[in-house]
């Protein structure tokens, strides 16, 4: 059974920091790029950043640009996105996601992403 879990979400205050983790069980995901995304309530999902199967590109959005940053282990099999200088604009449910497809370009798309972790809840107060 493939497995993604995340952790490492919190309440923090604006300006701080946060380092979200994603570890995934069940098979491999060497060859595949792994995204962040995010889902505030009442408001669609929406990709955060990316990490392409090798680790050397990366893609992000443009509210995180600069102040997050995605990371990869392959030999542990774990994702993380380092996040500074938080923004209450940033709260919302942070999702670790798998492309399906193999050694493919960094897609911002929700629909090529076949694994989905369950979230974790990222709280940032004024």
């Amino acid at each position: 059974q493939v497995q993604l879990v995340e952790s490492g979400g919190g309440l923090v205050q604006a300006g701080g920091s946060l380092k979200l983790s994603c570890i995934a069980s069940g098979r491999t995901f060497s060859w595949n790029t792994m995204g962040w995304f995010r889902q505030a309530p009442g408001k669609e999902r929406e990709f955060v950043a990316g990490v392409a199967w090798s680790g050397g590109t990366t893609d992000y959005a443009d509210p995180v640009k600069g102040r997050f940053t995605i990371s990869r282990d392959n030999a542990k099999n774990t994702v993380h996105l380092q996040m500074n200088r938080l923004k209450p604009e940033d709260t919302a449910t942070y999702h670790c996601a798998a492309d399906g497809r193999l050694q493919r370009t960094i897609t911002r798309d929700p629909q090529a992403y076949n694994y989905w972790g369950q979230g974790t809840q990222v709280t940032v107060s004024s």
